[in-house]
C-alpha cells in the first residue's frame, strides 16, 4: 500500500463507530463520482464545480512533458532560478514537492518589501535575477500579492533591459484577468482546471509547474497519486482516507485541535500544507479543526489536553507500533502523492461528518476588504499604548494592557483563552530577515498552556486566515509587524509594499476585533534585536 494508518486508544473507538456509516453512505465512491450533494443541499452548488481535484492525476498527465520541455528551453537559455509568487495553496504544495525532492525553488508568499527584495535580487547558490524565472500562481488572476510581485519583477528586469516577456510563466484559472494580462505580454500560460479549489489543487498545474520547472520529478509524484487512487475510492472500512476523516473529525465530544508532528517522514513540510487544507476547509459556521504545525517536543505533547488530536507523520509502517509515542495518536506513513490524495479526500470526508462546505471559503474576503479599505483611505498609524524595549503595544482591549508591560500583556492575553481556546501567532515581518522568530511558538504554547499556531503573514490570511474568523470564537492573536527603512514601490499602484503588508495586518486585526476575538499586536522597530525581548517576555 501506498499510505498506511494506525489507530488505538480511544481513536479506534471513533473510527469503528464512525466508519462503517460512511461506508454505508457511500461516501469515498460518491465523492469519485462526483456526487455534490454528499455535503447537503446548501453545499451542492458549490461542490458541484469543486470536485475537479478527484481527477487530477489524470487531467495532469499531459502536462508532464509540457513542463519537462519548457525547463530544458530555459536550462538551455542559462536561466537556472525558479522563483514563485504565489498564496496559500498555490505556494505551499509546490513549496513541500520542492523540498522534498531537494530541489531549489524561491517562495515568494509575502509583501514584506525585504522579502520581495530578496527574492529579486537572488542568492550565489541559486542565480541572481538574470538567471530567473519568475512563476506567477493564480487562480482568480486578482490575488493582490501576486499581482505586486509580478509588477516589481517586471520593473526590475527592464531596469536591466531584459525583456520580462519570457521571464514569467502564469499559472490561473482559463478567463481569468490574469490569463488575458499575460496572452497580451506574451507570457507562458498554463490554465488549470477551474473545478479545482486552491487548496485543494496540489497536484494540478498550481503545484506541478513550480516544482517541475525547479526540476522535482513531477511525473514520479503523479505516480505516487495514481498508485492510491483505489484505496480511496472503495467503501470499504479499510479505506485510508475514511479511517483517517473519522480519526480527526469524529467522535463526541470531539477533538477540534490536531497537533501535526513530521517525525522521521521524508517529505519536508507536509504539515504546513495540511494546515491550510484542513484549517481553511472545516474552519466556518463555528466549527472546525484547527491543526497545530509542531515537533515530536513541543509543549501540547506534554500537555495533551483533552482537545488535541495528535497525527505522526512517520516513514515506515512496519514499526507502528513501536513509533506510537502517545495512546491515541492517529501515524500515518506514505509517499508525498499519496499524502496529497488521501489528505484532499480525507479532508472533504471529515467536512461531511462536521456538517460544513469543505469547499467555500466564506470569510476570507473579510481580511482582503478592510486591507483595501485601509489603502484607499490611508489613515494615520495609531499611537501604540506603551514601547518596552523598542516593541511598540497595542490592544483591542485596554484591560489586556492594564500593568505596561510586555509580559504582563501577554500574561494577561493568556488569561482570557477559553479552557477550550487557542492561541494565534501572526507575523508580517520579513521572515528572510529573522527566521527564527518562528520559534516563539514553542515559548507560547508552554507559557499559556494552550495549543499554539504560528502562521507568516499575509501568507496565512488565504489558509488558516478562514478559520481564525469562521471558526469556533475561542482563539487570541498575538500580531507581530516591523517598522522598517525598507521599502519597494509597486509598479501602476497608490502603494508600496510597505504599505501594503501594513494595511493588510491592520484590517485583518481589525476584522478579528471587530468579531470578539482579543489580539495583541507588536511592532518591532529593530526585528533582529528585538525578537529576543519578545522571546522573554513569551516565557
Amino acid at each position: 500500500m501506498s499510505f498506511e494508518i494506525h489507530v488505538s486508544g480511544h481513536v479506534s473507538d471513533v473510527v469503528e463507530k464512525t466508519v462503517p456509516r460512511l461506508v454505508t453512505d457511500l461516501v469515498a465512491s460518491g465523492i469519485t463520482a462526483g456526487d455534490a450533494d454528499l455535503w447537503g443541499p446548501d453545499a451542492a452548488a458549490e461542490a458541484s464545480r469543486r470536485l475537479g481535484w478527484v481527477q487530477a492525476v489524470t487531467v495532469s498527465r499531459p502536462l508532464v512533458a509540457e513542463i519537462e520541455a519548457l525547463r530544458s528551453e530555459l536550462l538551455g537559455r542559462g536561466i537556472t532560478r525558479v522563483v514563485l509568487a504565489g498564496m496559500g495553496g498555490s505556494s505551499l504544495a509546490p513549496e513541500v514537492i520542492a523540498r522534498t525532492h531537494g530541489v531549489p525553488l524561491t517562495i515568494l508568499d509575502s509583501t514584506a518589501p525585504g522579502q520581495v527584495l530578496a527574492a529579486i535580487d537572488g542568492d550565489p547558490e541559486t542565480g541572481g535575477l538574470a538567471e530567473t524565472v519568475l512563476v506567477v500562481s493564480s487562480k482568480s488572476g486578482s490575488t493582490v500579492e501576486t499581482d505586486s510581485a509580478r509588477r516589481a519583477f517586471a520593473a526590475a528586469w527592464s531596469d536591466l533591459g531584459i525583456d520580462p516577456a519570457d521571464r514569467i510563466v502564469v499559472v490561473t484559472d482559463p478567463g481569468s484577468p490574469l490569463e488575458r494580462e499575460a496572452r497580451e505580454a506574451g507570457h507562458r500560460v498554463f490554465t488549470a482546471d477551474p473545478t479545482v479549489g486552491g487548496r485543494y489543487s496540489a497536484l494540478t498545474a498550481f503545484g506541478l509547474v513550480p516544482a517541475g520547472l525547479a526540476g522535482a520529478d513531477i511525473g514520479q509524484l503523479l505516480d505516487e497519486a495514481d498508485a492510491t487512487l483505489l484505496e480511496v475510492a472503495v467503501d470499504d472500512p479499510r479505506n485510508p482516507a475514511l479511517v483517517l476523516a473519522a480519526a480527526i473529525a469524529g467522535g463526541e465530544p470531539r477533538r477540534d485541535k490536531l497537533a501535526l508532528i513530521s517525525d522521521g517522514t521524508h517529505i519536508v513540510g507536509l504539515p504546513d500544507w495540511i494546515e491550510q487544507l484542513v484549517a481553511e476547509s472545516t474552519g466556518k459556521a463555528g466549527t472546525g479543526i484547527l491543526p497545530v504545525v509542531a515537533t515530536p517536543l513541543s509543549p501540547e505533547l506534554d500537555l495533551l489536553p483533552d482537545d488535541l488530536q495528535v497525527v505522526r507523520l512517520v516513514g515506515d509502517a512496519v514499526h507502528f507500533q513501536i513509533l506510537e509515542q502517545h495512546p491515541g495518536e492517529v501515524l500515518v506513513s506514505g509517499s508525498l502523492g499519496a499524502q496529497f490524495l488521501v489528505w484532499e479526500y480525507a479532508t472533504a470526508i471529515a467536512g461531511r461528518l462536521l456538517g460544513i462546505n469543505p469547499f467555500d471559503q466564506p470569510d476570507v474576503e473579510a481580511a482582503k476588504t478592510a486591507a483595501r479599505g485601509l489603502l484607499d483611505a490611508q489613515p494615520a498609524s495609531t499611537a501604540p499604548l506603551f514601547v518596552e524595549d523598542g516593541v511598540e503595544v497595542r490592544v483591542s482591549d485596554p484591560a489586556l494592557a492594564a500593568d505596561r508591560t510586555l509580559a504582563g500583556v501577554l500574561a494577561n492575553l493568556w488569561r482570557v483563552v477559553p479552557t477550550d481556546g487557542y492561541v494565534a501567532v501572526h507575523a508580517y515581518v520579513d521572515r528572510t530577515a529573522v527566521p527564527q522568530l518562528a520559534g516563539v511558538r514553542e515559548l507560547i504554547a508552554a507559557d499559556s498552556g494552550r495549543p499554539t499556531t504560528f502562521g507568516w503573514g499575509p501568507r496565512f490570511l488565504h489558509s488558516t486566515g478562514q478559520y481564525h474568523k469562521g471558526g469556533p470564537a475561542n482563539g487570541v492573536f498575538v500580531q507581530i509587524t516591523e517598522r522598517t527603512d525598507v521599502d519597494l514601490e509597486i509598479p501602476g499602484r497608490p502603494f508600496t509594499f510597505g504599505r501594503l503588508i501594513e494595511a493588510q495586518a491592520s484590517g485583518d486585526a481589525a476584522v478579528l476585533a471587530e468579531r470578539g476575538r482579543p489580539v495583541v499586536t507588536l511592532t518591532l522597530t529593530d526585528p533582529a534585536t528585538e525578537v529576543l525581548t519578545l522571546f522573554e517576555a513569551a516565557q
